[in-house]
C-alpha cells in the first residue's frame, strides 16, 4: 500500500545502494548488444557538487539510463581529474595550517602528502553524483594519476616528441605570482578593475620633441623596447624611423609603425613591452626586437637584463635600481612618483579596465616570458576540423561549431608545462650541457645520454609537470586501457556523445579531438551536446557576492532529486541557459506529487497489471483513446531524445502525465473501474509505460511505483524496455470522441473562470447547431460533463440564445452557457473593466519601455528579456479580458 505522500528521504538512498549492489549500472561488454558510450567530463578530485555539475550530469544520465532501456550496452565511464592547481593549493594551505610548507618537506613526500589526501577527501563529488541519481559504471572509475593513465600520459608524450610535435620554446604565458606556474587561459579570469591611465612623455632622441604614451601599467615601462604608431596616423608620420628614450632606465628604442596601434585609443602612441604583454610579444617578432624581462616569477621587479644610462632630468640609474626587488604595485606607485617628479607625467585619468585575475590565487596575472614545452597545435588541430567540416563529430547545437572553428583555424602553440609538483611529471631528462633526453623511464633516458655523450653522465630530471587539460585530452581512450589494444577499446571507442559547457569546447572538446584522431585514428565522439550555463531564475550569473548561488544538494534535501532532474530537464533547450530557482524546483515537486496522488487513485480502485491485457483487443472508448494517447507521448518523447531536446521531452511527460492522464483519463475513468475491468487493465498498461518514460528523468518515483504497483522489483525498472507503441482498434473514432469531450468541458471551465461563476452552481449547457453525431456524443458523456463542467443538463438549442449568454464555438456547434442569475453581470462588467484597465495600464508601461533604444542597448540582457515576457504576460491579459467582456455585453 502506498503511503500518502512521497518521501525522497526514506526512498533514494537505499534505491541508489540497491542499483549499485545488483550491478544495474554496469556496461554489458560479453553482450551482443550495441554499445552506447558516454565519457564523464571528470570533476575535479577537489570539487563539490555545484549547479553546473547537476546540470550535464542530468543530461548524461537520462541519456545513458534511456538508451540502456533501448537494449544498448550502455557505458557511462566515471573518473575524476587530478586537478594539479586545486589540489595542490589544497594541501598546501593543510600543511600552513601544521606550520610547514612543502618546500621544507621536499617534492617525494609533499606527493605523498597529496595521495593521502586523495585516499581521505578526493571522494566527496562521486558520493554526491550518487545523490543525484547518476547511474555511473564505478566498478570501472578512473584517476587521471593512475598508473594506467600515466602510461598513458608518457606514451603520448614519447611519441609527440619523437615526431617533433612536442617542443620547447621561449614565449609569453599567463604567469600566476601566487602559484609560481604557467596556468591555462581558463584559469584566467577577467575582472573589472577602477584603475588609472598614465600618460608619460618619451624625449624624441636629437630633438625638442615629445612622443606620449598611455598605460595602466607603468611598472612595464623599464622593459620597454619601441614604441609603435599606426602606420596612417599622420601625427607622428615625421617620427617614424627615430628614436626615443624611455624615461628612468634611459634605453634608446625605435619609433615604429605597426597596425596593432589604435589611433583612437589614448594617444594613439603606444610603448611595446614585449616581454610582459601578449600583444607586445607579436609586434616584438615582427619587428625582431629584444625582449627584456623587468618581473621575476614573483611578480617583483628585476634589472638583470636591462641596461641602464643616465640621461639628465630623464634617468637615474643609481634612482632605478632601487626599484629592484619591489613589488610590482610597490613599484608602480614609486615609478609614478618619480615621473612626477621629473614632470615626465603629462596627466592622469580614472580608467575602469578588464585584469586578468588567477580564479584561484585572486591575484592579477603577468604575462612572462619563459621557457615552456608546447605542443604544435596547429598541426594537430587539422585533423579535428576536417571531422567537424565532414560530419564526423557534430555540434549540437549546430552554431556552437562556428565557435570550434574559430579558436581551431586561428590555434596558438599549447603550452602544456606547469611549475607544479603535482601533476604527471614530464618525462625529459636533462645532461650536464642543457641536452635533453626524452623516455618513457629514466633507464630510456640515460641510454639514449650514453649513445649521444658516449660514456654516463648523470641527468636531472625536468621539474615541471603537466598541464591537467593534457591528461584529460587522452581520457576516452585512456580509460579505456590504451595504449594496450584491449576489448574495451575496441567496443567502446569513440564514444556517442559528449555532454559539456560551452566554456571548455577549447580546452577539453577540441584536444580530445586532435588526440583521439592523432592516436585513434578516428573521432572520440560522434556528438558534442552544448548546454548553456545556469543561471538564478532572473537570468542574472550565479555568484557568492550577489547571494544567489544555488546548492543543488540543498534541493535535493528539500525537494528530492526527482524534482531537481525533471526541472533541470524542462528548462534546458538548445541554445539557451537554464534559469534555475528553488520556486521552479518546487513547481516541479508538485509534478512528482501529482503522479503519487494519481497512483494513489489507481491503487485504490485495484489497478494491477494484467499480462493477458491485448492493447489491440480493447473495446471501450476511453481505454482506446487512453491507449492512443500514450502512444503519441511516447513517440513525441523518444523523438525529442533523439533530437536531445530535453525541454521538449520533459514537455511531452509532464502533458501526457499531468494534463491527459490525471486531469481528463482517470477523472473520467473515476465511476467506471469497479465494474470496468477491461479499464482497470487499460490504465495499469499506460501507467506502466508512463513509468518507463519518466525513469530516465525521475528515476526514484518511478522505481518506487514500478515495484509498488507489481511491474517488477524497484531496481528492474533501470533495464526495463523502453515502451513500444501497442496498435489501438478504432483509435481514431476514439480520439474524436473524447477530444470533444475534453474541449467542450475545457471551454465551459474557462469561462466559468472568468466569468467567477462560483463551482457549487450548476448550470445548463446548450448545444446550438449541433448535429445528431455531436448531440449523440453529448448523451454518452451526459455524467462525465455534468460532473466535470458543473452542468446541470445538456440540451440542444434550437431557438435564439437566452439574453445574457455566454457563447462559444465547438466544431459545427455552439455552447451556450446561460448566465442569468448566476451572477451580477453588472457588477462582473465592472470588474472585467477595471482589470482590463490595469492590464492596459501595464502593458503600455512595458511598451514604452521597450521602444527606447536606450533601454535595449543599456539594459542587462535578463531585464530586457524580463520585460519581453511581461509584455507577452499583458498581452495574453488584454485578449483574454475583451473575450470575456464581449460574452457578457
Amino acid at each position: 500500500m502506498l503511503e500518502k505522500s512521497f518521501s525522497p528521504a526514506d526512498v533514494e538512498t537505499k534505491l541508489y545502494e540497491a542499483w549499485e549492489r545488483s550491478g544495474a549500472f554496469a556496461a554489458q561488454p560479453g553482450s551482443n548488444a550495441q554499445p552506447y558510450t558516454i565519457m564523464i567530463p571528470p570533476p575535479n578530485v577537489t570539487g563539490s557538487l555545484h549547479v553546473g555539475h547537476a546540470l550535464t550530469n542530468t543530461i548524461q544520465d537520462i541519456l545513458i539510463r534511456w538508451r540502456r532501456m533501448q537494449g544498448r550496452d550502455a557505458l557511462w565511464q566515471p573518473g575524476t581529474d587530478h586537478a594539479g592547481i586545486a589540489a595542490q593549493m589544497v594541501v598546501e594551505r593543510q600543511l600552513a595550517a601544521e606550520g610547514v610548507s612543502r618546500k621544507e618537506i621536499g617534492r617525494p613526500a609533499f606527493v605523498d602528502k597529496v595521495w593521502e589526501w586523495k585516499a581521505q577527501s578526493g571522494g566527496t563529488i562521486t558520493q554526491q553524483l550518487r545523490r543525484l541519481g547518476s547511474s555511473l559504471d564505478w566498478e570501472r572509475e578512473r584517476f587521471t594519476m593512475d598508473a594506467g593513465l600515466s602510461d598513458a600520459v608518457r606514451e603520448v608524450f614519447v611519441t609527440l616528441y619523437r615526431q617533433g610535435l612536442i617542443y620547447r620554446d621561449r614565449r609569453l604565458v599567463n604567469w600566476d605570482p601566487k602559484f609560481q606556474s604557467a596556468i591555462s587561459d581558463l584559469e584566467v579570469e577577467s575582472r573589472e578593475i577602477k584603475g588609472s591611465l598614465w600618460h608619460i612623455r618619451y624625449p624624441v632622441e636629437g630633438t625638442e620633441e615629445w612622443i606620449t604614451v598611455a598605460t595602466t601599467r607603468p611598472e612595464t615601462m623599464l622593459g620597454d623596447t619601441a614604441i609603435a604608431v599606426h602606420p596612417a596616423d599622420a601625427r607622428y608620420a615625421a617620427l617614424l624611423g627615430k628614436f626615443a628614450i624611455v624615461p628612468l632606465t634611459g634605453r634608446r628604442v625605435p619609433i615604429l609603425a605597426d597596425e596593432y596601434s589604435d589611433p583612437e585609443k589614448g594617444t594613439g602612441a603606444v610603448k611595446i613591452t614585449p616581454a610582459h604583454d601578449f600583444n607586445d610579444f607579436n609586434v616584438g617578432r615582427r619587428h625582431d626586437l629584444p625582449m627584456p624581462s623587468v618581473l621575476d616569477r614573483e611578480a617583483k621587479v628585476t634589472l638583470s637584463e636591462i641596461n641602464l644610462a643616465a640621461v639628465p632630468g630623464i634617468a637615474d640609474p643609481d634612482w632605478t635600481r632601487t626599484l629592484g626587488g619591489q613589488d610590482r604595485f610597490a613599484a608602480r606607485k614609486a615609478i609614478v612618483a618619480e615621473l612626477e617628479r621629473l614632470e615626465l607625467l603629462v596627466k592622469v585619468e580614472p580608467h575602469t579596465h578588464q585584469v586578468p585575475h588567477g580564479d584561484r590565487s585572486e591575484v592579477p596575472i603577468e604575462p612572462l616570458l619563459t621557457t615552456q614545452w608546447y605542443a604544435d597545435a596547429k598541426t594537430l588541430a587539422a585533423p579535428a576540423i576536417e571531422a567537424v567540416e565532414t560530419g564526423k563529430t557534430v555540434f549540437m547545437p549546430k552554431q556552437w561549431e562556428n565557435t570550434f572553428f574559430a579558436w581551431m583555424r586561428d590555434i596558438q602553440p599549447w603550452c602544456i608545462s606547469r611549475q607544479l609538483w603535482w601533476g604527471h611529471r614530464i618525462p625529459a631528462w636533462y645532461g650536464p650541457d642543457g641536452e635533453v633526453f626524452v623516455g618513457h623511464t629514466e633507464d630510456d633516458a640515460k641510454a639514449a645520454a650514453l649513445a649521444h655523450y658516449g660514456h654516463d653522465e648523470p641527468l636531472t630530471q625536468d621539474e615541471d609537470v603537466l598541464d591537467t587539460w593534457f591528461s584529460s585530452a587522452l581520457w576516452p581512450f585512456s580509460t579505456l586501457g590504451w595504449p594496450e589494444k584491449t576489448a574495451d577499446l575496441a567496443r567502446y571507442y569513440p564514444g556517442d556523445v559528449l555532454v559539456t559547457g560551452f566554456d571548455i569546447i577549447f580546452f577539453w572538446v577540441a584536444r580530445m579531438m586532435m588526440m583521439g584522431l592523432h592516436f585513434m585514428g578516428d573521432v572520440p565522439f560522434r556528438t558534442v551536446y552544448i548546454h548553456g550555463l545556469v543561471r538564478d531564475e532572473r537570468g542574472q550569473k550565479m555568484s557568492k557576492s550577489k547571494g544567489n548561488v544555488i546548492d543543488p544538494l540543498a534541493m535535493v534535501d528539500q525537494f528530492g532529486a526527482d524534482a531537481l532532474r525533471f526541472t533541470i530537464c524542462a528548462l534546458t533547450g538548445p541554445g539557451r541557459d537554464v534559469k534555475l530557482g528553488a520556486a521552479r524546483v518546487e513547481e516541479y515537486r508538485r509534478f512528482v506529487t501529482k503522479l503519487w496522488n494519481a497512483a494513489r487513485l489507481c491503487e485504490m480502485n485495484a489497478v494491477r497489471p494484467d499480462p493477458a491485457f491485448d492493447p489491440a483487443a480493447a473495446q471501450g472508448p476511453l481505454a482506446r483513446w487512453m491507449l492512443d494517447a500514450a502512444n503519441t507521448a511516447l513517440a513525441e518523447a523518444t523523438a525529442a531524445l533523439e533530437a536531445y531536446r530535453f525541454d521538449d521531452y520533459a514537455a511531452a511527460c509532464y502533458r501526457f502525465t499531468w494534463k491527459t492522464f490525471c486531469d481528463w483519463f482517470l477523472e473520467f475513468a473515476k465511476p467506471s473501474f469497479a465494474d470496468d475491468a477491461e479499464l482497470r487493465a487499460a490504465t495499469a498498461h499506460v501507467l506502466g509505460m508512463l513509468l518507463r518514460l519518466l525513469h530516465p528523468v525521475m528515476p526514484f518515483v518511478s522505481a518506487t511505483l514500478w515495484q509498488d504497483f507489481g511491474f517488477g522489483e524497484a531496481e528492474g525498472l533501470i533495464r526495463a524496455p523502453w515502451p513500444d507503441a501497442a496498435p489501438v482498434t478504432g483509435a481514431a473514432e476514439a480520439r474524436a470522441e473524447l477530444e470533444w469531450v475534453v474541449r467542450l468541458i475545457g471551454e465551459v471551465r474557462t469561462v466559468r473562470s472568468e466569468m467567477n461563476v462560483p463551482p457549487s452552481i450548476l448550470a445548463p449547457l446548450l448545444l446550438k447547431d449541433a448535429t445528431a453525431e455531436t448531440m449523440a456524443r453529448a448523451g454518452r458523456w451526459s455524467e462525465v460533463i455534468g460532473r466535470m463542467a458543473r452542468a446541470s443538463e445538456v440540451s440542444p438549442l434550437s431557438g435564439e440564445p437566452p439574453r445574457n449568454s455566454a457563447q462559444m464555438g465547438l466544431d459545427e456547434a455552439t455552447i451556450v452557457l446561460p448566465l442569468e442569475g448566476l451572477i451580477d453581470l453588472a457588477a462582473e462588467r465592472v470588474r472585467l473593466t477595471r482589470e482590463r484597465a490595469k492590464a492596459e495600464a501595464e502593458l503600455k508601461k512595458v511598451q514604452t519601455k521597450l521602444s527606447q533604444a536606450d533601454f535595449i542597448a543599456r539594459a542587462k540582457p535578463e531585464v530586457v528579456e524580463e520585460n519581453r515576457e511581461r509584455l507577452a504576460a499583458f498581452t495574453a491579459d488584454m485578449t483574454r479580458l475583451d473575450a470575456a467582456m464581449k460574452r457578457i455585453e
